[in-house]
């Protein structure tokens, strides 16, 4: 009974936290906004549950990064052995937006990414999280090796641009949804799909020479 009244005390938690964060920014943010927006009478309910809120922080990432994950090893699974460069970036955007549309209307997740990816503090824990995922470094593999002659200092570049309009666009869209303003796409598929001919012309882009 002990634990399962800790469970379900940590995921309210963990929920407040996503929203407020997502909607304010992490360090607009105190624990005991978190612990009254999570019900709890106890201010000090943060910080027994998950410490500093960096592990607070972790601990929202890593939720979603579990069931992201399982989505993009499914979806890298069933990727033929001469699958081009859309099908890798396919694997790349839809685990998260197939995520989100699983979740419903709101959800906060994105908005919580861009804030905790641009906040040079705490961008450390959505890296290492991404760093942890085999199927992310397969997918990489893979799309380096669609383009062998591409030179490292650009492959980096297209990668840092990559993540920046997966996260960000993400972000536009939930915010959109949650505020009931219009969006460019109708779901989160075709938002997918959109971000997929993105980032093709992208990766496919000539490579300037001096």
């Amino acid at each position: 009974m002990r634990a399962s009244r800790a469970s379900a005390t940590r995921e309210l938690i963990l929920t407040a936290a996503e929203r407020l964060f997502a909607e304010h920014g992490v360090f607009a943010v105190s624990n005991r906004q978190v612990s009254e927006a999570a019900e709890q009478g106890n201010n000090t309910a943060v910080g027994y549950h998950f410490g500093t809120k960096a592990d607070l922080v972790r601990a929202i990432a890593r939720k979603h990064s579990v069931q992201i994950e399982e989505i993009r090893q499914r979806m890298v699974a069933e990727v033929s052995a001469d699958a081009d460069l859309r099908a890798w970036l396919a694997c790349l955007i839809r685990p998260t937006t197939e995520h989100l549309a699983d979740l419903g209307n709101p959800t906060w997740y994105g908005r919580f990414a861009a804030q905790v990816t641009t906040d040079p503090t705490l961008r450390q824990i959505m890296y290492e999280e991404s760093r942890s995922s085999p199927s992310l470094v397969r997918i990489s593999a893979a799309i380096n090796g669609l383009l062998p002659d591409m030179p490292d200092e650009v492959r980096a570049e297209r990668r840092d641009m990559s993540r920046l309009l997966i996260v960000h666009m993400v972000a536009e869209r939930e915010r959109a949804l949650a505020d009931g303003t219009p969006t460019p796409r109708s779901s989160w598929q075709d938002t997918a799909d959109g971000m997929i001919d993105a980032l093709a012309g992208l990766w496919l882009a000539p490579v300037s020479t001096r």
